[in-house]
């Protein structure tokens, strides 16, 4: 059969055209709305997007870092300043077209560093840190060579038109005249690095190069640092700059005054410093401003401005008695018997004790049931003994019967209220939190149940009981206080320009100790009698020309069974720590200090009681050390590790070390 024909007719012919007619006027529609869609989009919604990339084409800007903020003493004794220093800084996109591309390449650069190398001595440091910078931005300047001496400035000034993209600035410069004095407590900058571009506003940090690492430099970044400003340049199709469009002045930093008495300040370090290593803490139990706080060993600040060298940097951290390290907030301590006078006021508010309340003291104390015994410093015993007397001679044997029965949780619990075993809240950073033990603690460190044992230890601030010598001096300015809790700060007033008056930082009161104030009184006058005649600190408080109140303290590092700790056999290492607290005027309390000295030469009574009493001699009395001199740079204007003697065995665990000597 013959194929069959297909014969379209013209109404067919006219329907094809019209679908074909209809089909292109939709994708005619789609594409058109598809167009404006895009078009209100780039030219509605991302308009200042694409109107700022548009503008960076001709337009740069250039940030100008803010001068920082300096930091002084209370009396206006300069503490972290800034001086002026030429700088070499390169701009990337400055510098010229070597090889007539059109573009700047790092070899470009590379190529007037080492010309510029020949003129001006560059070092292996200068070049290294340079070159990570300049890959990172093409329109900031980057420092290549920073404290010119005069000749260096004067011969790049005749070779500066050699030098296209090279610009001489003037640059402030960190310094700190007193070097090791206060150098915890200051801080120092250095250079900015990956870790603090994370969480740095960049925008606001452009230009600047360095940053507060530690200290006060570090946790008063936000007030030191200031506003940076900028020059809005016009620059040509390759990135060259040609004129000045617009700028913005930077806004300097805000100058801070801490609480430091300085002089204060360098008696306790040179005081820590006879000894080896330890601490000091002191404060203004009235406003809670820190007066002092040393950590000894120190370290020069000034060695980090600019990049410590290898070195440098080797030694501190090699050196076994660790100087980077700041033991008036960091180091946590057994606090020994400087807690007998808030471990006292306990069992007062708890009811557990009265004042009147008397126990027997044979020289040791032994739980029911048990042979083990846990022995006072004093071997022969105190006799009958109420808790003024019990804290004037420190009688261990009072405090073992206290927190046996108050019992751990109950005892944990009042001690937590006078600041132990968390962090004070001062305005620094790393400040350590210290322990105070519970059954909870024990089971998750240690796997282990909670023995009558370790609340003996602890009544006594040993055990597992770890403090820092800064919850030390709270705590004894909240004696002071007679229960009124201030929280520690470092930061005294800030000023926001030299010709303004410095505003003062109001002060911070936290949970009250509530006690009445017959029991106030009973715990007190305890503590005013350890530094009389029969007190454990009676040398200390001889001559004194005010009233002192205060407690003396040994903490044991390392258990020799009944050994004298401090003999001359005994490696300086293993030797007691030494402490005390104390206020004074005890009748007017204007200053609380807390005293640490690591493997010290005597008792807390021997050794740091004595510290105390010249640092409260200093301040009070302006009886500074001869061999403490300041500068005359003057503004005048108004752990969770076991303790040394911890033990598995519920016997070894509950006992405490013979002769714990205040």
């Amino acid at each position: 059969m013959g194929e069959r024909l297909s014969i379209k007719t013209e109404r067919d012919e006219q329907n094809l055209f019209n679908v074909r007619i209809i089909v292109a006027a939709v994708l005619i529609l789609f594409a058109l709305v598809g167009i404006t869609v895009r078009a209100y989009h780039l030219q509605v919604i991302e308009h200042d997007k694409y109107a700022e990339l548009s503008r960076e084409h001709y337009q740069k800007r250039i940030p100008i870092p803010p001068n920082r903020g300096q930091i002084y003493d209370r009396n206006g004794t300069l503490l972290a300043g800034s001086h002026i220093q030429y700088v070499l800084e390169i701009v990337r996109d400055s510098i010229g077209d070597e090889n007539n591309d059109g573009k700047t390449n790092i070899k470009d650069v590379e190529g007037v560093v080492g010309r510029l190398g020949k003129l001006i001595p560059l070092t292996e440091k200068d070049v290294r840190i340079f070159t990570q910078d300049v890959k990172k931005f093409k329109y900031q300047p980057i420092p290549i060579r920073e404290n010119l001496t005069e000749e260096e400035v004067a011969k790049f000034s005749v070779n500066r038109p050699r030098f296209p993209g090279v610009n001489l600035e003037m640059r402030m410069e960190r310094y700190y005249p007193l070097h090791e004095v206060a150098s915890h407590v200051i801080g120092y900058v250095g250079r900015i690095d990956e870790g603090d571009l994370e969480h740095l506003n960049k925008d606001e940090y452009l230009g600047t190069s360095h940053i507060g690492k530690t200290g006060v430099e570090a946790s008063h970044e936000g007030r030191l640092h200031g506003q940076a400003g900028y020059h809005l340049v016009e620059v040509d199709a390759y990135g060259k700059q040609q004129s000045v469009i617009d700028e913005k002045a930077p806004v300097g930093g805000q100058d801070l005054f801490l609480g430091l008495d300085i002089k204060t300040q360098i008696t306790a370090e040179t005081l820590l410093k006879e000894e080896g290593k330890g601490a000091i803490v002191a404060l203004d139990p009235r406003t809670g401003e820190v007066l002092a706080l040393a950590s000894v060993p120190t370290f020069d600040p000034n060695l980090f401005i600019d990049g410590i060298s290898r070195k440098d940097y080797t030694d501190l951290n090699t050196d076994p008695d660790r100087p980077l390290y700041n033991r008036a907030l960091q180091g946590v301590y057994p606090p020994g018997s400087t807690i007998k006078p808030m471990a006292g006021m306990s069992g007062l508010i708890s009811g557990i004790m009265s004042p009147g309340s008397r126990v027997n003291d044979p020289g040791f104390f032994r739980l029911s049931g048990q042979k083990h015994v846990f022995r006072c410093w004093n071997k022969r015993g105190h006799g009958s003994v109420d808790l003024k007397l019990a804290i004037t001679q420190s009688c261990d044997t009072y405090f073992y019967t206290l927190a046996n029965r108050m019992g751990i949780d109950k005892f944990s619990g009042y001690m937590k209220s006078f600041g132990f075993g968390k962090p004070t809240g001062v305005d620094m950073p790393s400040e350590a939190s210290g322990l105070m033990p519970s059954p909870e603690w024990k089971e998750k460190r240690y796997k282990s149940a909670w023995y009558p044992g370790d609340t003996v230890s602890v009544g006594i601030g040993q055990g597992y009981w770890l403090a820092t010598p800064m919850q030390l001096a709270h705590a004894a300015s909240i004696m002071a206080n007679r229960g009124v809790r201030v929280k520690p700060h470092i930061l005294r007033s800030t000023r926001i320009a030299a010709n303004r008056e410095p505003e003062l930082i109001k002060p911070e009161y936290l949970d009250a100790v509530n006690a009445n104030d017959k029991d106030w009184s009973v715990v007190l006058a305890g503590m005013e009698a350890v530094m009389m005649p029969g007190g454990t600190a009676r040398g200390a408080g001889a001559g004194a020309a005010y009233r002192i109140a205060g407690k003396t303290g040994t903490a044991q590092v390392f258990g020799l069974a009944g050994g004298s700790y401090n003999a001359g056999r005994i490696a300086k290492r293993l030797r007691d720590h030494a402490l005390f607290v104390g206020f004074a005027p005890a009748d007017d309390p204007k200053i609380a200090v807390g005293v640490v000295v690591e493997n010290a030469s005597g008792s807390g009574g021997h050794t740091a009681a004595p510290m105390a009493r010249k640092v409260m001699d200093a301040y009070l009395l302006k009886k500074y050390l001869d061999d403490a001199p300041v500068e005359p740079e003057v503004e005048k204007q108004g752990a969770d590790k076991p303790p040394a003697n911890a033990a598995a065995s519920p016997a070894a665990d509950a006992g405490v070390q013979d002769d714990l000597h205040d």
